[in-house]
């Protein structure tokens, strides 16, 4: 059963970031946003510091992007 997805957590948001000391920025709907700041607070971690290790757990070729990588990592990390 699907249930009404509120307008909010479907809009796109893009933030400014900092990775390994070089700013980026970084585009995620409103709800990954959400669930990326909850489990990062969760592990004792900053945003930055959470975007940071997620970038640095991407293969050296880095297939797909940053955003596409925080996405996958929000979906493994989120409770059933």
């Amino acid at each position: 059963m699907v249930t009404d997805i509120p307008d909010t957590s479907t809009r796109i948001r893009k933030r400014s970031v900092t990775i390994t000391g070089h700013a980026t920025s970084v585009s995620l709907e409103e709800a990954f946003w959400q669930a990326l700041k909850n489990i990062a607070k969760s592990r004792g971690l900053s945003l930055n510091a959470q975007i940071s290790e997620i970038d640095g757990a991407r293969p050296e070729t880095k297939p797909g992007n940053l955003s596409s990588a925080i996405r996958v990592f929000v979906l493994r990390n989120s409770a059933p």
